[in-house]
């Protein structure tokens, strides 16, 4: 999907303009007759997407009663490149920024209303779990939250919590940027010990992609094997397609009508940016990912009760979905469900942008081969080194915009080792060659191993997960 915004076609100075004045008096308007809480915001959010399409396209700021100059030059060269946070564009289909470093987290945290994961935090799972911290926790890859101190007060109370994450099948074969929020969500489930959800959207991706409810449908199926693939237990794990859950399940059917009843056609074009000319599928199509995020459309797991608190692990991009969950689940009888976000895995090339399934050399998949593996990183991995031999060992390479870098501290497992590459790499004394090399020695024995642990997912397996039963685990 490509990055839509209720603006569309009002791209010149003026035109903008005046849709910024009524924007601005329609959120005053909202605000006078004192409307829903989750309307006001979602007509703020237009407000200020509006904002920074006429900074980008005037590169002044909009100034109420101050309209554009008609001979005005309209900008084409993109964002200022200042830092703002205007230049990083984040929603669930496009992640982009003009930072070689990548998103400015601190900022997006700030932009969606969550919260830092601090040190006391990362120390508080430590003490509640009884284990040390996913390197995930430890390095910031996973960096923000919405109410995980909320689930640890009620988990030290006896009080047990679920976990849900998902994946959009768009392809057959995962890249290795797929397997974060399932490595990370793995990890929960086996140190808290609770069932798991996992929806994969075949749904979203047919009304998104130029795809056939077959092709949709078998790469939900090829996605399983490789989730199951990372090792989850089949005993505390349900993985369903959207495409048949949603038939089998009324009282999963049900949630979705209830939250669909409380959203407005005016609320999701603010938090996703939908037009006049998007289907009616897309509209409504965030209801079906908010359900999973109730109890109660599990029947078969939880029986009829809708209070069991919800965990939800997922990039950040993902969090416009479970902002409007949040505000739908007290307004329908249900808590609130808590999130943990993570970074986004870059793409080969830099950080500037997410790795895609749809650019083959923008990524690693999961089906590479150790050749593969070694040429796509020899010839595409982004370098933060120097252009010669004699200024790397002079000046050092620069490990914050290095793609293999930023790569071993996904995966490579030793923080110390971590550490010690760091600073060689930053010294000089490790030249490009040599840390591509060890990322290429990282990478090839950890996705063979998933390719032979793939191999054992039989078919029936991956029916025993996706079919609907109890599980076994303790509330």
């Amino acid at each position: 999907m490509t990055d839509c915004q209720d603006g569309e076609g009002a791209k010149t100075p003026m035109e903008l303009y005046k849709r910024l004045n009524e924007q601005g008096e329609k959120v005053r308007s909202l605000k006078t007759a004192n409307a829903e809480k989750a309307d006001i915001d979602a007509a703020v959010q237009m407000l200020l997407k509006l904002k920074t399409d006429y900074k980008q396209v005037t590169g002044q700021d909009y100034k109420a009663g101050c309209p554009p100059s008609e001979n005005m030059v309209v900008l084409d060269n993109g964002p200022a490149t200042d830092g703002a946070d205007e230049d990083d564009t984040v929603d669930p289909w496009n992640v982009s920024t003009t930072s070689a470093k990548g998103v400015d987290y601190d900022k997006l945290i700030v932009r969606f209303g969550s919260s830092k994961i601090e040190k006391e935090l990362v120390d508080r799972i430590e003490k509640v779990s009884g284990q040390k911290p996913h390197r995930f926790l430890r390095r910031g890859i996973f960096f923000s939250h919405r109410d995980m101190h909320q689930v640890l007060d009620a988990y030290e109370k006896g009080k047990s919590f679920y976990l849900y994450t998902g994946r959009g099948p768009s392809s057959e074969a995962m890249h290795v940027g797929h397997l974060i929020p399932f490595i990370f969500t793995k990890w929960l489930q086996d140190v808290f010990d609770i069932p798991l959800v996992i929806q994969l959207t075949d749904d979203e991706k047919y009304l998104w992609k130029d795809l056939t409810l077959e092709e949709c449908r078998r790469f939900a199926v090829e996605n399983a094997r490789d989730i199951i693939a990372c090792g989850f237990d089949i005993n505390k794990t349900f993985i369903f397609s959207d495409l048949d859950y949603m038939g089998a399940s009324p009282e999963f059917y049900r949630n979705v009508v209830k939250i669909q009843k409380h959203v407005t056609f005016n609320q999701v074009k603010g938090i996703f940016g939908f037009t006049d000319s998007d289907c009616i599928g897309k509209i409504s199509f965030p209801a079906i990912q908010a359900a999973p995020s109730f109890s109660n459309s599990f029947p078969q797991i939880f029986g009829s009760r809708k209070d069991v608190q919800c965990l939800i692990p997922c990039a950040i991009d993902q969090d416009p979905y479970f902002r409007m969950t949040r505000d739908v689940a007290p307004r329908i009888g249900y808590p609130k469900p808590a999130l943990l976000h993570s970074t986004f895995f870059p793409a080969l090339q830099g950080a500037q942008t997410k790795m895609s399934a749809s650019d083959m050399n923008s990524s690693i998949f999961l089906t590479d081969t150790p050749k593969q593996i070694k040429n796509k990183i020899n010839k595409h991995a982004f370098s933060g080194g120097k252009d010669t031999v004699e200024e790397h060992r002079k000046y050092g390479g620069n490990p914050d915009v290095d793609v293999s870098f930023m790569y071993l501290t996904f995966f490579l497992e030793d923080d110390e080792q971590l550490e010690k590459i760091k600073q060689d790499y930053t010294s000089g004394a490790l030249l490009t060659g040599e840390l591509k090399k060890i990322l290429i020695e990282t990478l090839q024995p950890m996705i063979s191993q998933h390719q032979e642990k793939r191999k054992q997912v039989t078919d029936e397996i991956v029916r025993q997960f996706m079919t609907p039963r109890p599980l076994n685990f303790n509330l």
